[in-house]
């Protein structure tokens, strides 16, 4: 029986593991935390539980297929409920919207509340269908290094159609010729951040995300995101995988162009196929320290990170729901500090999740779990003790003026997640949430293969590579290391 290592236990080395134990391999999963999940994983303050990451679940077939693919059934392991409410928008001039999974009745708000139309709304998420149909396949599902990718009919019906994808104009100008209202195109803009990009630079194909949501809909899992992590942690040591945390790996060992193993501390443990999870940045400079590394690939702009507060709230808002969104006054203000100037904007965009609206369980009675994020640079040594300061006071400022009550009183807990201690944490570089950027029209391309080029059985996983980041296309990468295997078979 061939022997498989993943280097790290995020979504995507799990799902990796999970893969290739099907396929015949003995699977071992080395972690350096205590505990699996990578970003994806919880905090516990006080009673009050938080998921630390992601908070958005969506194509949840993707998870649902690991559980098919090893003759499960996935009900017997996970279960999710689709939302009628996607998210809840607040503006500076008291605009509120509420953006139903309903795709007519949130056309119809638009409509009523706003200067832009419900036929405009169905025009744009028609061109994000068109979007995905054109992409989905040759982008997301497969690898874009190797010839037999491109030999396919459907890969040349898209290309045929490269010109629908809208890969030549800023995500900005795009949502602007679709929309007479600047608010709404605000609300379109935000989805550049959902792999850490700026509006105003990434290519208006990413208005692809969209579509996600509003065709294939938002979901929350029974027992909040975790419960992704500890169900398929689950499906794996019922195929047979090992887990050892609290376990460094150190160096990727290879012989004569072919991996042979890792080493941990002064022992090396041997194996016919390695997968990193690893940001590939530190991949390369920590476990390949002897390899000639791809420095221009590394060198990309990375992504943006976030600065998390964890509050418990010793009150409800029934105005609040699970996702909710109180934008900037200037948004491309904001995108400029971050980008730009590598600070914070002093009228930061707030995402307020709260998933005891749903799960009782994640607050005490009477009270709730608030998850509060802004976009922030990446870690470039910025003195982020004040950085966080200063936020910390505007966001407050801010809820409490679009909520016309001083939260501040509220909070009785608190916890803060921020660049330094996101990479500090879950092994990515400069505490880049998504690994590089997408501010350029190639940056599908840019990517890191999921498989070396040079070394034989060594593989990528995860967000830092292709096909990007997010749950769904961390879950993707490993799909495509299934897909493209070679010796030494199972």
């Amino acid at each position: 029986m061939p022997k498989a290592i993943i280097i790290g236990s995020g979504i995507a080395g799990i799902a990796t593991a999970i893969r290739l134990a099907v396929k015949g391999y003995a699977v071992t999963v080395f972690e350096s935390n205590s505990y699996p999940g990578g970003k994806l994983t919880e905090i516990n303050i006080d009673g009050f539980r938080f998921d630390a990451g992601p908070s958005l679940f969506t194509m949840p077939q993707y998870v649902d297929e690991l559980f098919t693919l090893a003759g499960k059934n996935p009900r017997d392991y996970f279960r999710y409920e689709k939302l009628e409410e996607i998210c809840k928008y607040f503006y500076e001039d008291g605009l509120y919207l509420t953006a139903s999974a309903d795709l007519n009745e949130f056309a119809k708000e638009i409509e009523q509340k706003t200067n832009s139309s419900a036929s405009e709304v169905y025009k744009y998420l028609s061109k994000s269908e068109a979007i995905y149909e054109i992409t989905h396949k040759v982008f997301l599902e497969r690898t874009l290094h190797k010839l037999k990718s491109y030999l396919h009919w459907d890969t040349l019906k898209s290309a045929l159609r490269f010109g629908q994808i809208d890969a030549f104009r800023d995500q900005n100008k795009a949502n602007q010729s679709f929309f007479k209202d600047e608010r709404i195109v605000q609300l379109f803009n935000r989805y550049a951040t959902y792999n850490g990009s700026n509006p105003y630079q990434a290519p208006a194909t990413l208005n692809v995300i969209p579509h996600f949501e509003y065709h294939f809909g938002a979901f929350i899992p029974d027992k909040g995101m975790y419960s992704i992590i500890t169900s398929l942690v689950k499906l794996a040591k019922d195929l047979g995988v090992k887990f050892q945390f609290d376990c460094r790996v150190e160096e990727i060992i290879y012989s004569a162009d072919v991996v042979k193993g890792i080493r941990i501390k002064n022992s090396t443990i041997e194996a016919d196929l390695v997968v990193s999870n690893l940001d590939i940045w530190f991949t390369y400079k920590n476990l390949l320290p002897k390899f000639e590394a791809p420095e221009k690939l590394l060198a990309q702009q990375r992504s943006s990170s976030a600065l998390i507060f964890y509050w418990g709230i010793k009150n409800e808002y029934p105005e609040l729901g699970l996702h909710n969104i109180f934008f900037a006054e200037n948004y491309k203000t904001e995108f400029d500090a971050i980008w730009h100037d590598r600070k914070i904007h002093t009228d930061p965009t707030i995402y307020l999740n709260i998933t005891s609206k749903y799960i009782k369980n994640d607050a005490p009675v009477n009270c709730e779990n608030w998850f509060v994020m802004i976009n922030v640079p990446a870690n470039n040594d910025q003195n982020w003790d004040e950085l966080i300061a200063k936020a910390r006071q505007n966001i407050i400022q801010k809820l409490s003026r679009l909520l016309k009550k001083n939260i501040a009183e509220d909070i009785i807990c608190e916890q803060i997640l921020d660049p330094r201690s996101i990479e500090q944490q879950t092994g990515s570089y400069q505490g880049s949430l998504y690994g590089n950027s997408s501010n350029n029209q190639f940056a599908a391309f840019l990517r890191h293969s999921n498989f070396s080029s040079k070394i034989e059985n060594l593989y990528f996983c995860g967000g830092s590579v292709h096909p990007g980041g997010g749950i769904p296309l961390a879950l993707l990468s490993a799909k495509i290391i299934d897909d493209n295997l070679k010796f030494p078979k199972a």
